[in-house]
């Protein structure tokens, strides 16, 4: 089965975004360069910042979280962030689904991560924010 990984952040302030958009940049090369990696998608929408990445099973998605430029993001996004939500679910077919169906399963299956500084949605723990 594949793994797909939902995830939406918004940055709590513009000082954040050059250094977020090096992480992301790097991080996203990192995804595509790793082994059992099928796809990886990037948009900004309302404010947010979305990505969606594909696996060939949840061993090759943990792999990549815990390793390399995404390793090395993830403890700056509770300061830098007052939302962030991921999802993570199974499919039998080797595709992205579209973003509107990666926002469906985002909001029905999802949850906050954890923020130094959250929005009301994402204290109230709306997944989609504000």
């Amino acid at each position: 089965m594949m793994t797909i990984s939902v995830t939406r952040l918004r940055l709590r302030s513009s000082r954040y975004l050059l250094p977020f958009l090096w992480y992301a940049f790097t991080s996203s090369r990192q995804a595509r360069r790793s082994d059992g990696n099928r796809g990886v998608l990037l948009r900004r929408f309302r404010g947010a910042y979305w990505t969606m990445t594909l696996w060939r099973d949840r061993a090759a998605a943990r792999a990549f979280m815990t390793s390399g430029p995404h390793r090395a993001a993830m403890p700056h996004l509770p300061l830098w962030c007052d939302e962030a939500s991921l999802v993570h679910w199974e499919e039998s077919v080797d595709a992205l689904p579209t973003w509107e169906m990666a926002a469906q399963r985002l909001a029905a299956e999802g949850r906050v991560s954890a923020v130094t500084f959250p929005s009301l949605a994402q204290a109230a723990g709306i997944t989609l924010g504000s």
